[in-house]
């Protein structure tokens, strides 16, 4: 293999690059909105499961813990096999997660069944993102990761909504059925029209020893220690913001699931109309002001929040505030990341920041059942500002805007 030339790893014209695009906005359509999905459901878990409230967090613990561990496991693997074979074994187990949802019938089951959901996300997650690196030129991925995670928004348009009254009507199991389909596709789609690129891979041995290494040395790049620890508080700050917003506007305001799905839905199509507007934005002014921006925005939006919610309606223009600055950072961040090393490491770092973003995440789950549990919700969204403005920080100081490749 070579290194990648200036115009990345495509290897076919435009249909190929269409369903490179397709094949990966369905595997992020499915995979987030297997996880988006838990916080608007998460009432109705706990009711049908009988789980107390300060326990419900820690499903989201449970999937963010697997999905780190794998991730680890799977980002030195890709960088020497390729990442087509992980995106193929990644969404085949991912399918058969959804399909064992239909399973739980108490507590210890369902944090199984997540945490198997966690596993296969940890195969994807950066693997997906590794690929738009290898595959696109440093100078269109912001346009492409941007346009891949239009998935996520298309997530909370349709299927969050869709999920949530499916799980009122029918019970929480629903939903998760449900993705199962479009993960289908995604699959078949990798087999018949997703190339492997052609980029530089990873040639020296392997083997878990190797594998630790690796991360450590990459660990001591500032920018990737970083990067890592921007990610955990990023996903920290919206784990604990977002995981009880459903349960506290039920609790509150007397919010229905239908409420909930319409809310998802604004927010949905907030981050459609932003996602690629915003990626394709970056591409021009740099990614560092723009993830900076949207953390700052967030830290002062998250906080007044509660407050200002004081009736259902005031919930749909807020989201969809939210969505937008989320649409600020998300694919900016994503485009940087695929910078900070060579094809043939790629992988491995795109696993460290999910892994740390993943775990971030748990944290803020399992704290944000104990903080709304004990002091409400004000407390979450302190939690998740404070967060906002770390991660701000850390980007500033510790994170540079990588010469175009």
């Amino acid at each position: 293999m070579t290194d990648a030339p200036p115009e990345g790893g495509r290897t076919g014209g435009r249909s190929e690059e269409l369903r490179v695009l397709i094949a990966l906005w369905l595997l992020v359509f499915a995979s987030s909105a297997q996880v988006l999905i838990i916080a608007p459901i998460l009432p109705r878990i706990g009711e049908e499961l009988t789980i107390d409230e300060s326990l419900l967090g820690t499903l989201i613990t449970a999937y963010t813990v697997a999905q780190a561990i794998f991730a680890l496991i799977i980002g030195p693997i890709s960088d020497r096999i390729g990442r087509r074979p992980v995106l193929l074994l990644g969404t085949a187990a991912m399918l058969i997660a959804l399909l064992l949802h239909a399973l739980p019938d108490d507590y210890l089951s369902m944090v199984a069944v997540r945490a198997l959901a966690g596993a296969a996300g940890g195969l994807l997650t950066g693997a997906a993102v590794s690929y738009i690196g290898d595959y696109f030129p440093y100078r269109r991925r912001g346009w492409a990761s941007g346009w891949v995670m239009s998935g996520f928004a298309f997530g909370q348009i349709l299927a969050i909504p869709a999920g949530t009254l499916l799980a009122a009507a029918y019970g929480f199991r629903a939903p998760f059925l449900l993705f199962a389909l479009p993960m289908v596709a995604s699959f078949l789609l990798i087999i018949g029209g997703v190339p492997q690129p052609a980029v530089t891979r990873e040639v020296s041995p392997g083997g878990l020893l190797v594998a630790l290494g690796t991360y450590v040395e990459m660990l001591r790049t500032p920018a990737i220690a970083a990067a890592s620890l921007a990610f955990g508080l990023m996903f920290m700050a919206m784990a604990g913001f977002l995981l009880y917003m459903p349960t506290w506007l039920e609790a509150e305001l007397s919010a229905t699931p239908g409420d909930v799905a319409a809310m998802f839905l604004v927010g949905g199509v907030a981050s459609v109309l932003a996602g690629p507007r915003m990626g394709k934005l970056s591409d021009r002014v740099g990614r560092r002001p723009m993830i900076i921006a949207s953390c700052l925005g967030m830290a002062g939006l998250l906080p007044v929040l509660p407050w200002l919610i004081t009736e259902v309606w005031i919930a749909y223009p807020a989201f969809f505030l939210i969505m937008v600055l989320l649409a600020m950072r998300l694919a900016p961040m994503q485009a940087l990341l695929t910078g900070l090393t060579p094809s043939s490491r790629r992988g491995s770092l795109l696993s460290i920041t999910v892994a740390c973003g993943q775990l971030g995440s748990g944290a803020g789950g399992a704290v944000a059942g104990l903080l709304y549990a004990g002091y409400g919700y004000v407390a979450n969204a302190t939690l998740a500002a404070g967060a906002m403005i770390l991660a701000a920080l850390v980007v500033y100081l510790g994170l540079p805007e990588p010469d175009d490749g």
